[in-house]
């Protein structure tokens, strides 16, 4: 509440569809529960989605801050959905590259995140032993903002919560090493608020980051890069997959586009598709 009083609310009858991150109107009800009476205009709306269901989580974010670790491995695919997630519904996205102290590796995971970097994505390198500095690199880009942290099982993103957020106590726990993977710690999505100004939400570690609830119009915005070949297509409703006279895949055989993006943004295509043919 504006007072600092947590309170529990509820929607009115079946009434649901709040999201961590909305801003609401609620009555009370008794000494310290409420009403939801109404979720007010939102700027966008995130959803995780699979092949099973889409449940949105948060709401009115402008920053997107997607972790990454030097160890274990990180999904290149996982990273470009996530951040085409962000573009599609104008989140300014950054990436936390964490656990640098891990030297070996570090090379391999900074050319990794390179061709994105030249896309103009920020890229945090912290390590979350050192909270200190994890808190001035990542407190710069926050203040202010409705910050959501987002990232893969094992990639440390309870360890730089804690570092944020004293009180949080976020469960944490090592990778394996034996399968190169992490495994859950964070179970519900949380806002928090920030010592020096702005919210920042978070979520579930992730191992899959479905797409199926966006157009196709709303897939191309998540890339970016295309637009100003998009703007050369012989047709108004180019897919960019295979027509003639497409500007964006000229781009592609010049080099100007990156293939692993194209192939990314192909694929996000057909997976929809299939989605809606079931």
């Amino acid at each position: 509440m504006a007072d600092g009083a947590l309170w529990q609310c509820f929607p009115r009858g079946k009434k649901g569809g709040a999201a961590v991150g909305d801003r609401v109107h609620v009555a009370p009800q008794g000494r310290d529960e409420g009403v939801i009476e109404q979720i007010l205009p939102r700027s966008n709306l995130l959803y995780r989605s699979d092949d099973m269901r889409t449940k949105q989580f948060a709401a009115n974010v402008d920053r997107l801050f997607i972790v990454v670790a030097v160890v274990p491995t990180f999904a290149d695919d996982l990273v470009g959905r996530a951040l085409a997630g962000a573009w599609s519904v104008g989140i300014t996205p950054l990436i936390v590259l964490n656990k640098i102290d891990l030297r070996q590796g570090l090379d391999e995971a900074r050319a990794r995140l390179a061709p994105l970097a030249r896309l103009g994505v920020p890229v945090l390198e912290v390590s979350a032993l050192d909270t200190q500095a994890t808190r001035r690199t990542l407190f710069a880009h926050m203040k202010g903002h409705v910050s959501l942290l987002l990232g893969q099982s094992g990639m440390g993103k309870s360890t730089l919560l804690n570092d944020l957020i004293p009180g949080a106590n976020a469960a944490t726990r090592e990778h394996s090493t034996a399968l190169d993977m992490g495994r859950h710690t964070t179970t519900s999505t949380r806002l928090y608020h920030l010592p020096d100004g702005g919210d920042l939400i978070d979520s579930p570690g992730f191992q899959a980051f479905g797409l199926q609830h966006l157009s196709r119009e709303e897939i191309e915005r998540g890339f970016p890069e295309f637009a100003a070949y998009a703007a050369q297509c012989r047709f108004y409703n180019c897919t960019h997959q295979h027509e003639p006279g497409c500007g964006v895949l000229q781009a592609l055989a010049d080099k100007h586009i990156d293939a692993a993006r194209h192939a990314l943004y192909t694929r996000i295509l057909q997976e929809n598709a299939a989605a809606q043919r079931y």
